[in-house]
């Protein structure tokens, strides 16, 4: 990824943690929702900064190790946006488009770890 698209993608990230912050902040004050709002607010603020963090990779392994990182988390996030939906613990189409976002985002940094460890080879 050149530095510009880099640099764009990670604003995306940034973005999508901010959605998160802000779909967690609107769950309702249940012990359960507030579970829930820990936990995806853990798994969806942090694939940005482990972005950021393989952006200045030691090695092409260590680059490859982080963004795995970064799209573990970005999939823990994908199950979490789907409970909220199953549970109706907020706006279907707010919760929806994180979502879509998720998976958009789950599947770019997909694509770069295939890209990177076709390119180790």
């Amino acid at each position: 990824m050149k530095s510009n698209q880099a640099d764009q993608f990670e604003y995306r990230l940034i973005d999508f943690a901010a959605r998160i912050i802000f779909l967690a902040n609107d769950l309702p004050p249940s012990r359960s929702a507030q579970h829930v709002a820990q936990q995806i607010l853990r798994s969806g603020t942090s694939p940005a900064p482990n972005y950021g963090e393989a952006r200045g990779a030691e090695s092409r392994a260590d680059f490859v190790h982080k963004l795995n990182i970064a799209l573990k988390e970005m999939n823990e996030t994908k199950i979490w946006l789907k409970m909220i939906l199953r549970a109706r613990l907020a706006a279907e189409s707010v919760t929806a488009a994180a979502l879509g976002e998720c998976q958009q985002l789950a599947r770019l940094l997909n694509a770069s770890v295939q890209t990177a460890r076709r390119n180790a080879r």
